[in-house]
């Protein structure tokens, strides 16, 4: 459990009681930074604590921005800035536990792997997996003969369990309908089911993020479109037909429907029970998915409770029917160059190649700032 609060008492996960608890949020601590008025002093600032972190939702750091984590993790710190406007949120890694990677090529990153175990930090990998080279939808991901080969020596050096295959999103176009797609995923699936355990796939959402719509507009994919019902259950069928044999635990990312009938469940990226199951050994991390009065046990107002702790612990900052335990995201929109067509993270690819070229000639001299984007 992390600590804090008066010396020698234990900070509790959760507030409340019975249906009412709830997550608190992260720790505080306090943080000395560089001072930006006064050059070569620091000054104090409040920053939060995570245990988990997620790294990240919004760009690839394994691919593209390794080196800057790596010296981050050195300076003991980072400081996020909402997509959303905001203050920034210094984020510092002094309680972090669990490094929850999102990547389509970690093998820049795989150099680190032997630091973050030296370091103490535990890590599993989101590895997206898809098959849209034909259409021209990732065009900065490497072959996916390279991204597999990459995928199966990531499996063997962390463990199959730690290595999370995704294929997301699930994209229909005049030229992909659902028996293309599944064609596709069986031939990547036949190759990597024995080095992995799981598969998360989401149907793409057009409508709901114009930037997503106005991307695929700007690079004339006019045919790129969602599922029709007919297509969500034919596409279940057969996804549930090839796993006969490749036995995974499947799921779906932020769906709404009940799956349950294709043996599909519910979506956990930032997974309770793959860090339940991964990460037994890490006191900390266990104290935190299990809280005192979850299971029975007391809480410190003396409350008896029961139940799933996933559900006290879920991220409140996603979608409802996200499954995620909370985290905290530490990286920036429009820094990914994979430049794929249906991101909801870069608001242009202009914006995105503008960001990664600054922070390139930055990396170049060595200096790494605080944020992804300086």
């Amino acid at each position: 459990m992390p600590e804090g609060g008066p010396a020698g008492d234990p900070d509790p996960v959760l507030t409340g009681t019975g249906d009412r608890m709830r997550w608190k949020g992260w720790e505080h601590v306090p943080l000395e930074v560089p001072d930006p008025g006064m050059p070569g002093s620091t000054c104090a600032v409040d920053a939060i604590a995570p245990l988990i972190v997620s790294a990240s939702r919004s760009t690839d750091i394994p691919a593209f921005y390794g080196d800057w984590l790596m010296a981050r993790l050195r300076a003991g710190y980072v400081k996020w800035k909402s997509p959303f406007g905001g203050k920034p949120v210094y984020v510092s890694f002094e309680k972090a536990r669990l490094f929850v990677f999102w990547s389509k090529d970690p093998a820049p990153f795989m150099r680190h792997l032997d630091t973050l175990d030296r370091e103490g930090y535990g890590c599993y990998f989101l590895y997206t997996l898809n098959n849209y080279g034909p259409e021209g939808l990732e065009p900065g991901v490497p072959s996916l003969d390279e991204r597999i080969g990459t995928f199966i020596r990531l499996s063997r050096r962390i463990g199959k369990g730690k290595v999370v295959w995704r294929y997301d999103p699930l994209v229909l176009s005049d030229t992909v309908e659902v028996a293309t797609l599944l064609g596709r995923i069986e031939a990547v699936g036949d190759r990597i089911h024995p080095f992995c355990e799981r598969l998360i796939f989401s149907f793409v959402d057009i409508q709901k993020y114009a930037k997503v719509k106005r991307n695929l507009e700007r690079q004339g994919l006019s045919g790129i479109r969602e599922f029709t019902e007919d297509e969500v259950r034919q596409f279940c069928k057969g996804i549930a037909s090839l796993n006969r044999r490749w036995n995974l635990a499947i799921t779906a990312c932020g769906e709404g429907r009940d799956l349950s009938a294709y043996g599909i469940g519910k979506g956990q990226c930032i997974s309770y029970d793959l860090i339940s199951r991964e990460f037994a050994g890490d006191r900390k991390l266990m104290d935190f998915l299990h809280p005192a009065g979850i299971d029975g046990r007391k809480t410190l107002a003396g409350a008896e409770m029961s139940g799933n702790p996933a559900r006290w612990l879920k991220d409140p900052g996603q979608r409802n029917a996200c499954g995620c335990i909370v985290s905290k995201d530490i990286g920036q929109y429009s820094t990914c160059m994979h430049l794929c067509a249906y991101c909801y993270a870069n608001s242009s690819p202009t914006a995105a190649a503008a960001n990664y070229r600054r922070f390139c000639d930055d990396a170049r001299r060595g200096i790494f700032h605080d944020s992804i984007t300086g």
